[in-house]
């Protein structure tokens, strides 16, 4: 006994000496804290509430997670909410994503898509897989693309090195094609050995000269790789119309650097658009000239806002001849993207994708060119029920960012911009990135694909249509601000643009 007693009193002693000494630091921490706050002159809160005003900076940075975890309904967040990307989570990994109990969304607002479905479905035997769409028929080297779904445009530099790698295999075994965004093409959009869609930004990344023009002989050699199919060649995206894309110089590595063709550790600031191309003219020009070099289908990305010279752009082709059209046009939505962009554009500047999608391919059927150009349609379609909606509305095809993002573990930290992503996908923190393994993420990636174009055809059979690419306008109604619906086509009539 009195051996424990020897071992128990000098233990107690260290322990309170430590406990005395921890509380003398928190103390000294505090008024250090204090005289810093009170005496600086940048921060009014902290200057007026020593120490207590820090904590406002904290709980606003841990606002958004609580919000997002325990405060938020299922269907109230944004951009995307809980029930969507839970959606995708079990999706993705061939979990079982039924649900109980009726519906969570409120389908009394405004713009809710409301499937019609027909009173004798269609059985499994009257139905078959979507046909391929054929792009580029005047060049040399035409695309089938065959898939109701494929990867939009996701940079390498934005994204990490594992999180392309992931997508890449992903798109393989679904499928279907990915594009590379505007920062170059990388090994690792090559490495899965999916189909290649390369844009060409404003900056012509991977494709430019030193003066940052279009280099020929690099776009020639990068289309003689049989996996790159199609061109892009992008005037505006989602996240920011109207200015170029945004790399931060942390995200400006050797390797990003290499393959984009500029400064290590500098912002990649793009062009706010082709200094080559300042009217319908200069961009049939250009499409033409790619066309020629790269000696594939060539089309371009846009957000709809001004659409007066869509109709310019048709007079143009009539002029020219049917075979100098683009082959395709990738219609995006102007309420945001993956990309970091000013809130001032993003929150505010182009039309939605529920708007211009159905204004586009009014216009092309009106000119008599929609069979001719195709449209794909790009925009927060990461469900079934948007990508079905946008087959009803035109598209012949469906493009997804986000959608793969969640597929492969993104939380919506929203993080993107900083180079800290918790998930690894959009930062290249190699502390960050262990947990992003390529072979497993891609497996989730092909089995969101295969989950949507299930439950896309689903919706169809519903309707009547023997596929995704049978779906009509008046296949759905969108509920008005009265509580009624009106179909698709008899909105788009009475929303017809006038010039």
């Amino acid at each position: 006994m009195d051996i424990l007693m020897n071992a128990t009193i000098p233990a107690l002693n260290i322990l309170v000496s430590l406990f005395i000494f921890a509380i003398g630091l928190v103390a000294l921490l505090l008024v250090v804290l204090f005289f810093v706050d009170r005496t600086q002159s940048r921060d009014a809160i902290r200057h007026n509430y020593p120490v207590i005003g820090r904590f406002r900076d904290i709980f606003s940075h841990l606002g958004e997670f609580f919000r997002q975890y325990f405060f938020a309904l299922d269907r109230e967040e944004m951009p995307f909410n809980r029930a969507e990307r839970d959606w995708i989570y079990k999706s993705s990994k061939g979990r079982n994503n039924t649900v109980p109990f009726g519906s969570t969304r409120n389908l009394s607002l405004t713009g809710t898509p409301i499937f019609v479905n027909c009173a004798f479905p269609k059985l499994d035997e009257d139905t078959f897989e979507a046909p391929p769409v054929v792009y580029g028929p005047y060049t040399p080297n035409p695309y089938d693309g065959a898939s109701i779904l494929n990867v939009s445009g996701m940079s390498y530099g934005a994204l990490s090195k594992p999180a392309v790698r992931a997508l890449s295999y992903g798109a393989k075994q679904a499928g279907c094609w990915m594009n590379t965004g505007e920062g170059g093409l990388s090994p690792y959009h090559l490495e899965g050995g999916a189909d290649i869609v390369f844009q060409i930004g404003t900056a012509k990344y991977g494709v430019r000269n030193p003066d940052g023009s279009l280099s020929e002989e690099k776009l020639a050699k990068l289309a003689e790789n049989p996996q790159v199919k199609m061109i892009e060649i992008k005037l505006a995206q989602g996240a920011k119309p109207g200015k170029g894309g945004i790399l931060p110089a942390a995200k400006v590595n050797n390797e990003v650097a290499k393959i984009r063709g500029i400064p290590k550790g500098e912002p990649s600031i793009s062009p706010n658009r082709h200094p080559e191309i300042d009217n319908v003219d200069d961009l049939l020009n250009f499409i033409n000239r790619v066309r020629t070099i790269s000696k594939k289908p060539t089309g371009f990305k846009t957000v709809i806002g001004a659409y007066g010279w869509l109709y310019e752009l048709c007079d143009e082709i009539e002029r020219r001849g049917i075979e100098h059209a683009p082959d395709f046009i990738t219609v995006d939505g102007g309420d945001g993207g993956t990309g970091a962009a000013p809130m001032s554009l993003m929150d505010n500047v182009g039309l939605p994708l529920k708007q211009a999608l159905p204004m586009v391919v009014d216009i092309l059927e009106r000119r008599g060119l929609k069979s001719r150009i195709k449209v794909i349609a790009s925009g927060k379609l990461v469900t079934p029920a948007e990508v079905a909606w946008a087959y009803c509305a035109g598209a012949d095809t469906v493009l997804s960012a986000r959608g793969f993002m969640f597929s492969i573990g993104c939380i919506q930290a929203l993080k993107c911009h900083t180079n800290h992503c918790p998930t690894g996908i959009t930062t290249h923190k190699k502390s960050l990135q262990g947990g992003l393994d390529a072979k497993i993420k891609s497996k989730h990636a092909a089995t969101y694909v295969e989950k949507v174009r299930k439950d896309v055809a689903m919706i169809a059979h519903s309707c009547g249509a023997a596929h995704a690419r049978d779906l009509q306008r008046h296949h759905v109604r969108i509920v008005q601000e009265d509580g009624s619906s009106i179909p698709l086509d008899q909105l788009c009539k009475r929303n017809e643009p006038v010039i």
